[in-house]
């Protein structure tokens, strides 16, 4: 049975509150376009004022841990857009259901990273000061790495705020809170899940396949 949803006061009526929600939502998601949009140009200048060593940092990332990783995050779109939709329509069973798929592939390309960054800590390939590698002799390689976790890292925080939005819907979806009148956090949640693989899907091509956009 569906729980009746309180109107706050300040709103005339549902339509006002849902659309002052989105576009809420939207003006934080240009925040978080500006925060990654900074870190892109930084990288983008320093990859191509070294060019070389940027190439050659590279190939220590894992390509096809990183190929895995972008499909799950685009699977786990897929299952967003499906929980929104069954929301909707009020099939609290068939949206609790995408909503743990959603969360499985959250955990799975979490899982993924740490076994990356394992591999990394163990190679010495630490950023800044940490870098210990043998093999990159190059004195900026640490650089490299230096935007490489704070990139990733900075995205794997978004990925665990999504994934903990989502356990809160889905526990909201469990108990039938969400119908065709009622589904403002289903959808919003899945907006700012949409935008985190996005940005994966940026992050992908220009950490993991520098040689084949080698010049700009």
């Amino acid at each position: 049975m569906n729980m009746e949803h309180v109107l706050a006061h300040h709103f005339k009526n549902p339509e006002q509150a849902y659309q002052a929600s989105k576009l809420g939502l939207w003006l934080f998601l240009v925040t978080e376009v500006l925060l990654f949009g900074g870190l892109f140009v930084t990288y983008i200048m320093m990859r191509g004022k070294y060019p070389e060593t940027f190439a050659a940092a590279h190939h220590f990332l894992n390509k096809p841990l990183g190929a895995v990783n972008t499909v799950v995050l685009i699977c786990s779109s897929l299952t967003m857009a499906m929980a929104v939709d069954k929301s909707k329509r009020a099939l609290s069973k068939k949206a609790s259901l995408y909503l743990l798929l959603t969360l499985l592939c959250g955990a799975t390309f979490m899982v993924i990273k740490y076994f990356e960054y394992q591999h990394k800590f163990h190679e010495g390939l630490m950023p800044g000061i940490h870098f210990t590698n043998p093999e990159l002799t190059d004195p900026h390689a640490p650089l490299f790495f230096s935007l490489y976790f704070m990139m990733t890292g900075l995205h794997g925080i978004h990925v665990l705020v999504g994934m903990g939005l989502i356990t809160w819907i889905l526990i909201r979806s469990l108990r039938k809170e969400f119908g065709p009148t009622y589904y403002t956090p289903v959808e919003l949640t899945g907006l700012y899940w949409h935008l985190v693989d996005l940005i994966w899907i940026y992050l992908f091509p220009l950490l993991y396949l520098i040689d084949r956009y080698h010049k700009f």
